[in-house]
């Protein structure tokens, strides 16, 4: 493993009545207050086993849950843990997911076996920033050869658990374009869902692969499209002060809150209460043009995989290369029109960015804010529908 990161073993152990309770770290000296509760969800004794992406401070954890029957009155009939990993980059955790499945087994049959645990920590540590303040750049880019940023740091260069964004586009279907102008737009996206969460967790790494942009410059000044993954009760002050977060919740009450977030996604209904945004719900015609193609394209490289072997490309590479490409293309028009003598948008400009110069006006206009185009005209021709 290159990359710079610390791992800190979270064997948690759910007592009743006492709760969540921290069992044993590495590093002893290391703030953990809370995590006890991010790396065991709410509502987890419904289920034998779950994973769990969640942050901490500036950190990203990965934890696996495992739930035991015990002929144990003290225990209820049931032992719970969690054992987990911290580090600065949530992009290559999923890697040792299956090393935390075996040792939270071990840790149901055999508690207080840590030598394992401790063995890992000593193998795969690295230095830490001096402080929890450091800045951790949450969005992550795609190692796509020359069509990526190379000033992006190397870490956050992503590689993906394979098939989640197959399973995310096919869960939400044509309503995924809904979900990535919101992501465009940075909008605060909370996905609720029942436990298990970790399937939810994906789609939460998967709606930042919706907003990924390679033209340098391009965003810098808007607010930073934070993944959140899993929050409970005791992340609402942290969510309050975020601009732009997507995150996931197993706890029904959030729904009430909604001065948290501008969108709320319930299985797979997405709605907000922002006047604003409720017409950005409503599929345009060059939505779903566009999800046709992204259909066309996944068949296509299915087929070439079933007759020529082809292993090199996958649906996930397809995919989030297909809104990479529908972004560049968005902002290197929008770049080229501001540039001209007349830096008017027009219906053909309009359509040349893959949009619908009617059905998609209002999230243009939201777009051309947000970023920065305050020197653009909008042509008299968007206004009318």
């Amino acid at each position: 493993c290159s990359y710079q990161a610390v791992f800190a073993q979270l064997p948690l152990e759910r007592q009743r009545p006492t709760g969540n309770m921290l069992e044993w770290c590495l590093p002893k000296d290391m703030d953990l207050e809370g995590v006890e509760f991010k790396a065991i969800a709410s509502g987890s004794h419904r289920v034998t086993t779950d994973f769990i992406y969640f942050r901490k401070g500036c950190y990203f954890g990965l934890a696996c849950f495992a739930n035991m029957p015990v002929e144990s009155t003290v225990e209820r009939g049931a032992r719970m843990k969690s054992v987990g990993i911290l580090s600065p980059s949530y992009t290559l955790l999923y890697r040792y997911m299956s090393f935390l499945e075996h040792q939270v087994r071990l840790q149901l049959q055999s508690p207080g076996h840590y030598s394992p645990l401790e063995a890992f920590y000593e193998d795969k540590r690295a230095l830490l920033p001096p402080s929890g303040d450091g800045v951790v750049t949450a969005c992550p880019a795609n190692a796509w050869g020359a069509a990526i940023n190379h000033s992006m740091h190397p870490e956050m260069k992503i590689t993906h658990p394979a098939g989640c964004m197959s399973q995310f586009i096919r869960f939400f279907g044509e309503h995924i374009m809904v979900l990535w102008k919101l992501a465009l737009l940075r909008r605060r996206i909370l996905i609720f869902s029942p436990p298990p969460v970790g399937v939810v967790c994906y789609r939460v790494y998967c709606c930042c692969c919706l907003a990924n942009i390679s033209i340098p410059g391009i965003g810098v000044a808007v607010p930073e499209f934070r993944p959140f993954f899993y929050v409970n009760v005791a992340d609402i002050s942290a969510l309050e002060n975020e601009l732009s977060y997507v995150a996931c919740t197993t706890e029904k009450i959030f729904e009430e809150k909604k001065d948290l977030y501008d969108v709320y996604v319930d299985n797979q209904n997405v709605k907000t209460c922002r006047d604003g945004l409720k017409p950005l719900l409503r599929l345009s015609t060059a939505d779903r043009d566009k999800y046709r193609k992204l259909t066309e394209q996944r068949q296509m490289l299915l087929y070439s995989q079933e007759e020529n072997g082809d292993c090199v490309s996958s649906e996930e590479d397809l995919f989030i290369l297909f809104f990479l490409e529908q972004n560049n293309r968005i902002f290197q028009t929008l770049s080229e029109v501001a540039a001209s003598p007349d830096p008017t948008l027009t219906q053909e400009s309009v359509r040349a960015m893959g949009l619908d110069p009617h059905g998609d006006r209002l999230f243009l206009l939201h777009l051309l804010e947000i970023y920065g185009y305050d020197t653009l005209l909008v042509s008299e021709q968007l206004c009318c529908s």
